[in-house]
C-alpha cells in the first residue's frame, strides 16, 4: 500500500525534540544520552505510537524508543507527544536494517514488533522483521536476558516467524499463542495497538510470541 505523503512531515520530524537526529553517534552510550541507567525498550515499526506511549505512561522507569521509517506516519506520533510530553519516549526515523549501526552490544533490553508488514511474496521474505536476517541484527544489540515480543493477525506471517525462531541456533521460543485475547496467561496486562483493536473487532484472532536467546 502506498503511503500518502503529508506536506511538511519531514520538517516537523527533523525539528521535533522527541525525534533523535544523528542517532548512530550515540551507539554504545545511549543511557548517557538519555541521562539515566533505566532499561531501554525498542518498538520497531511503531506506526502512530499509541502502544509505545501507553507503555511509557505506565512504566516511567523504562526508556522507550520507537522506530518508524516514514515521516508521514511518525508525524502523528510527534503530534500526540506534543500533547503528552512523556519524558521517557523518543523516536527514530530510520530503516530497521540500520539498527545495528545505531545500538551497540547489549544496549536494548526488549524489542516489540507489532503487526509488521507481512511482505507476502517469497522473494521479499528477508524484509520481514522476524526473518533470520533481522533476528541476526537484533542479536547484535539485545542484552542478555532480553526478549523479543511479536504480535500479528497474519497467520502465515506468524507461522513463518515461529519457523525462523525454531530454526535458529541463537534464539529460542519462550511462549506463543494464536488467540491472544483468549489466553489468560499471555493476555495478562496486554496493551493493544490501533491495529489490534481494529482486527480483533473484525473477529480476527491475534497471535503473539515471546522469544529470547
Amino acid at each position: 500500500m502506498r503511503l500518502r505523503n503529508i506536506p511538511g512531515a519531514d520538517e516537523v520530524v527533523s525539528s521535533s525534540l522527541y525525534c533523535i537526529q544523528d542517532a548512530a553517534s550515540h551507539r554504545g552510550s545511549w543511557n548517557t544520552f538519555l541521562g539515566n541507567d533505566h532499561p531501554i525498550h525498542l518498538e520497531i515499526g511503531m506506526g502512530k505510537g499509541r502502544f509505545l506511549m501507553d507503555l511509557a505512561a505506565a512504566n516511567p522507569d523504562i526508556n522507550y524508543i520507537g522506530v518508524e521509517r516514514y515521516t508521514s506516519v511518525l508525524l502523528r506520533a510527534v503530534q500526540k507527544m506534543d500533547e503528552l510530553c512523556l519524558p521517557n519516549v523518543h523516536f527514530l526515523c530510520e530503516d530497521a536494517k540500520n539498527l545495528p549501526e545505531i545500538f551497540g552490544e547489549n544496549e536494548i533490553a526488549r524489542i516489540y514488533l507489532n503487526f509488521s508488514d507481512p511482505w507476502p511474496k517469497d522473494r521479499h521474505a528477508k524484509r520481514r522483521l522476524t526473518s533470520h536476517e533481522f533476528l541476526d541484527r537484533y542479536d547484535q544489540f539485545l542484552a542478555p536476558g532480553g526478549r523479543l515480543e511479536f504480535k500479528s493477525d497474519n497467520q502465515e506471517l506468524f507461522t513463518f516467524s515461529l519457523e525462523e525462531i525454531e530454526a535458529s541456533d541463537r534464539w529460542k521460543l519462550d511462549a506463543f499463542t494464536r488467540d491472544l485475547h483468549h489466553d489468560p496467561v499471555l493476555n495478562e496486562g496486554n496493551i493493544m495497538t490501533e491495529y489490534e483493536e481494529k482486527f480483533s473487532s473484525m473477529g480476527n484472532p491475534i497471535c503473539k510470541l515471546i522469544a529470547s536467546r
